[in-house]
């Protein structure tokens, strides 16, 4: 089923209010996380049997895209799914994405995108042209408790650049022990007749390559890792 979303945001800091991936927006990849929750949380209704009764789903997320949150009314309208955040923005998204779908793909805008979706615990991996980001959607009352948490020390995976699709490395920017910070360019994957430009999502040292220029890569395949 085709849906709508249409998506005003705010973003809690300004300066970042605009940046820009290729043709999407960070903003609008918060509306594609917001998206995908509410697709699942309907599903799990579905599944045990909520959708057939008077159920009322709480409309507010609180969405955490990297170190950001925002502040969303999610609502399904008909055929459209409509998240409504603090700002006056809207954008304009259309997709047939299903649960279990890798990649999300749809317009934004009326402009076609690919977002590559990996599930985490509570909240979703989501990739776009070598931009990765992790996204979690609460409702109110776990963002409470969440916030409540211990930041939690990087994990393995969470020190490694990954291959966002399967393609080609290109080339590669950087060399084991080069210090690097965040945005800059680590290196160049071609797929489906597109480079692929793989940025640092922070700053550290570069502590090994495992591959080369000319390697076939594989989805998730471990770029390379920071100490």
């Amino acid at each position: 089923m085709r849906f709508e979303l249409f998506v005003a945001v705010r973003y809690l800091r300004a300066k970042r209010r605009q940046a820009v991936v290729g043709i999407i927006t960070v903003i609008s990849i918060a509306g594609v996380a917001a998206a995908i929750d509410h697709i699942l949380g309907e599903r799990k209704r579905r599944i045990s049997g909520q959708l057939d009764r008077a159920v009322t789903r709480e409309r507010r997320r609180a969405i955490w895209l990297g170190g950001e949150e925002l502040q969303a009314d999610v609502a399904h309208d008909g055929n459209a799914i409509t998240v409504l955040f603090e700002d006056g923005n809207r954008h304009v998204l259309s997709s047939n994405w299903a649960p279990g779908v890798p990649v999300w793909d749809g317009t934004v805008d009326g402009a076609y995108i690919a977002v590559h979706v990996r599930m985490v615990p509570n909240g979703f991996e989501l990739a776009y042209r070598g931009f990765e980001v992790k996204a979690f959607v609460y409702t109110e009352r776990e963002a409470n408790y969440a916030r409540l948490m211990p930041a939690k020390k990087l994990s393995g995976s969470e020190k490694s650049v990954r291959c966002p699709m399967p393609g080609l490395v290109v080339s590669i920017a950087v060399a084991e022990g080069q210090e690097v910070k965040a945005g800059e360019t680590l290196a160049v994957v071609e797929a489906m007749k597109m480079e692929n430009i793989l940025r640092a999502e922070r700053d550290g040292i570069i502590k090994k390559i495992p591959v080369k220029p000319g390697d076939s890569v594989a989805v998730d395949a471990i770029i390379m890792e920071f100490a």
